[in-house]
């Protein structure tokens, strides 16, 4: 039986669609005490994670805005909030906290800011860089907690956010879920692909910071020199469309396998051979840890928080310089080494078993929730 003294805690995040941030959200709402915390949970789109959250019983709600900073929606949010007795407002991401943190005050409830990944960037525009730098610095500086999800992302808060102190508290994937020793739904017969294909995967937003059209111009190249390869692009975004004309372009349409976002993650990943993620920059990528969980071989990007899970001996690292080449080369020497994909795959499960639990990082964010209440 749940107790009537449970903290009414609100999670809200930017959207509803499915990606780190919002895999992170729906690990966190399942992995809580139900005996001690009542989770409510506002998005502010709607998408396949709202719908997820309800079917597991969890009050989801919207209110539409895709702006940060988007003050005609400030007193809605207020009103929602006392309405609902928050008690703890907990918000994932910079769109999230720039349209609670004024409820927050004006209510007196804590804020948490978890920071999945800075809004500011190195190949942002100087005075679009100065503008989210200073949004950060502002943000970061209303909230009681702030949360990283990886040391460097709190090195860069450091670097550049000025006064910036954070916890961090690493993103955590199910393992039970995520276990490669289970049975899968045969993914490669749904898609009609014979045994012998070197599966490439990609499942991330189509977005730039991911980096999707240069994936495909590497796999281009490599797959000129491997006929056995294919490519699974899994997701949606704003440059999904540019992918799919490009590859039309570079002739690879029987080569190339674009879905949109799934539920069935783990069948997705049993099927693959190689998991990809060339991105520009990231937090600590869930997506990148479920695919390791998997015992996927991995090639990924030497950034941020995802060169502190891996280091070369459970996976790929390549620089962003000359990427494609780079890309293409990685894509075309695990492709034709078996042992090496096995190898990697192993030592990549290795790493994720003891330290990126769920539970474990639920804990850790309960015990933040319950000093701020004084319990």
């Amino acid at each position: 039986m749940f107790s009537n003294q449970r903290i009414k805690v609100l999670q809200t995040i930017r959207q509803g669609q499915i990606g780190g941030g919002e895999s992170h959200l729906l690990s966190l709402v399942q992995n809580l005490d139900k005996d001690k915390f009542e989770p409510v949970v506002l998005s502010f789109t709607d998408g396949p994670m709202v719908q997820r959250l309800r079917e597991m019983g969890i009050k989801t709600h919207i209110i539409y805005t895709e702006k940060p900073f988007a003050i005609t929606k400030w007193r809605k949010v207020k009103r929602f909030i006392a309405e609902h007795k928050i008690q703890l407002i907990h918000a994932h991401g910079t769109r999230a906290t720039s349209n609670v943190f004024w409820a927050a005050k004006k209510l007196k409830i804590p804020l948490i800011y978890t920071i999945h990944g800075w809004s500011f960037h190195n190949d942002q525009n100087f005075f679009v860089k100065k503008i989210r730098l200073y949004a950060e610095k502002f943000l970061t500086s209303q909230s009681v907690v702030n949360i990283s999800v990886s040391a460097s992302n709190q090195r860069t808060g450091k670097d550049h956010v000025g006064y910036f102190r954070s916890i961090v508290i690493t993103n955590g994937i199910d393992q039970s879920k995520f276990d490669p020793l289970l049975t899968f739904k045969n993914i490669r017969s749904e898609l009609g692909l014979p045994e012998e294909v070197i599966l490439i995967l990609f499942i991330a937003r189509f977005i730039q910071q991911k980096q999707p059209l240069k994936l495909v111009n590497a796999f281009s190249i490599a797959s000129t020199q491997n006929k056995a390869l294919r490519l699974l692009m899994v997701g949606d975004g704003s440059q999904k469309e540019e992918a799919i004309e490009l590859v039309k372009k570079l002739g690879i349409e029987d080569k190339v396998i674009f879905l949109p976002f799934r539920q069935d993650v783990p069948d997705v990943l049993a099927s693959a051979d190689i998991f990809v993620l060339p991105s520009l920059w990231e937090g600590l990528p869930i997506g990148l840890l479920e695919a390791m969980a998997m015992g996927k071989a991995i090639i990924a990007t030497r950034v941020d928080g995802t060169s502190e899970v891996l280091d070369g001996t459970n996976g790929v690292l390549l620089s962003l310089s000359n990427l494609e080449v780079e890309l293409a080369n990685a894509i075309k020497d695990l492709a034709g080494n078996q042992d090496l994909r096995k190898q990697l795959g192993e030592k990549a499960r290795e790493t994720i078993k003891d330290q990126y639990s769920a539970k474990i990082m639920t804990r850790k964010i309960e015990d933040i929730y319950l000093n701020l209440l004084g319990r």
